[in-house]
Order: C-alpha cells, then sequence, then structure tokens
C-alpha cells in the first residue's frame, strides 16, 4: 500500500506539524539511490561490467559442475566392472572436484570473494560521485537533513546536529567516575 518514499514523507510531514516551532523550522528532503543509480552512466557502465565478469565465472562453474555430473554418471554405469579400489580413487576423485567447485564459488561469490571487490573498485568512484553531489546539494539548498527512501539510511547532516563529541565526553564522564568510587 505505501512504498518507502511514502513512509519516509509521511514521517517527515508528521514531524514538521506535530513537534511544534523548532522543528518546523528544519529543512529535510530525500533522495531514491535506486534511481539514482539506474540513470546514472557510470553506474550503469559499473554494473554492465560487474555483470560480464559474473557471467563468465558462472559459465566455468557450470563447466565444473557439468564435468562432475558427467564422471558421476560414468561411475555409475561402470561400478560393477571395477574393482573396490578403483571406485574409492573415482570417488575422491569427486570428491576433490566438488570441493574445488565448492571453492572456486566461494572465491568469487563468498564474503570479500572477487565479486565484492570489483563491486568495490567498479563502484567505489561512483558512490563517492553520488556523495559528493549529495552533500553539495544539501549544502547549497540549505538542507537539515537528506534521508534515502530506499533503506531509510541518513545521507546528509548539517554538521551542527553532531552529537558525537557530546557522546564521547559522556562516555569519558562516566567511565571517569566508575574508576573512581
Amino acid at each position: 500500500m505505501f512504498n518507502r518514499r511514502t513512509a519516509v514523507l509521511l514521517f517527515c510531514l508528521v514531524l514538521l506539524f506535530s513537534t511544534g516551532s523548532v522543528f518546523a523550522q528544519l529543512k529535510l528532503g530525500y533522495v531514491d539511490s535506486q534511481r539514482i543509480l539506474s540513470t546514472n552512466a557510470d553506474a550503469k557502465d559499473a554494473q554492465q561490467k560487474l555483470e560480464a565478469e559474473a557471467a563468465k565465472w558462472t559459465q566455468e562453474l557450470q563447466r565444473m559442475e557439468q564435468e562432475i555430473k558427467e564422471k558421476m554418471e560414468t561411475l555409475e554405469q561402470q561400478s560393477l566392472l571395477l574393482s573396490e579400489e578403483k571406485k574409492q580413487e573415482r570417488i575422491q576423485e569427486l570428491q576433490g572436484l566438488q570441493e574445488q567447485a565448492q571453492q572456486y564459488q566461494l572465491n568469487k561469490w563468498g564474503d570479500n570473494g572477487e565479486a565484492f571487490k570489483l563491486r568495490q573498485q567498479f563502484l567505489g568512484p561512483v558512490y563517492e560521485k553520488i556523495n559528493a553531489a549529495i552533500h553539495k546539494v544539501g549544502e547549497e539548498g540549505s538542507y537539515d537533513f537528506i534521508f534515502d527512501t530506499v533503506n531509510g539510511n541518513l545521507l546528509y547532516a548539517e554538521n551542527k546536529y553532531d552529537l558525537t563529541d557530546l557522546v564521547i565526553e559522556e562516555l569519558e564522564k562516566a567511565t571517569a567516575s566508575t574508576s573512581s568510587e
């Protein structure tokens, strides 16, 4: 019924109208990062490069899986003719091939695999440009906060709202009072 954009907009409107004059002066905005990425030429180019690499890897993995399947079928067909020792050798060979295929898949698509690294390499500069554009719009438009409708993240905030130093000070006070007791 409601999409994220509508939910963020409603949240902002409720915030503005329900919290009084202090918040009524805040200037809020949002962006749709999916739309930005889908219309940006650099992002499209990076995505095409990633898809091309992934297609090569998928093809190689399919080749490996086909080889395993063929060797399994051959083993099943010849199992009555093979000695127990030969069967065990072929089973071990198959297990080794399966482990290689799993390792290949993990190296390509696992956490910190090649896909992750290439994504950072290709899209990292694109994200930097997008973030710079968001900050420029935020500063030049005098926005206090800019949110992303896709995942609700805060993309830009006026520095005067940064409470990090105050929280650090409070933590240091709490640590000092705990250690002096």
